[in-house]
């Protein structure tokens, strides 16, 4: 985990990579209870005997499950001191390389691409790159758009 004393630390990292950081399990319950909370039930995901016989071998992670564990998977990389609430903003680009096995585990390294002022704060864009304990290509890397708003701002 890397902290920033400030957000003219963190601006200054622009171009670093960090983590990785620690891994995340995604067993079958968790993709069952997204599958519940999203209505997607396609059976690569949730039936583990007919996923047996399928292209990955067995049942797959949703990319959009992975795509939502980002803000915990971030966390457990870095921080910035000063920082009283942070926002999802946005995406600029998503892609999921290789599919993530359920019952494998994540984690994301995080490369700095901007950072720039924004009302009450920062907006800080990072290139975000999951992978899994299977190895390979990663299961999921995304360029997403956060702000940062600072302790004794308003917004």
């Amino acid at each position: 985990m890397r902290t920033f004393g400030s957000p003219a630390e963190l601006a200054a990292a622009v171009g670093d990579i960090l983590g990785p950081g620690r891994w995340h399990p995604v067993g079958q319950d968790r993709v069952d209870l997204f599958a519940d909370a999203t209505d997607d039930h396609q059976w690569i995901h949730v039936d583990p005997r007919r996923a047996a016989a399928g292209p990955f071998r067995g049942t797959v992670a949703h990319g959009y499950l992975t795509l939502s564990l980002l803000p915990a998977l971030v966390r457990d990389v870095y921080r910035v001191d000063g920082v009283r609430m942070g926002v999802n903003y946005g995406l600029n680009r998503v892609r999921f390389p290789a599919p993530l096995r359920t019952g494998g585990r994540i984690r994301a390294s995080v490369r700095i691409d901007a950072v720039t002022e924004a009302a009450g704060g920062l907006q800080v864009v990072k290139t975000v790159t999951v992978d899994s304990d299977g190895g390979g290509r990663p299961v999921c890397v995304a360029e997403t758009v956060s702000r940062l708003y600072l302790a004794g701002e308003e917004s």
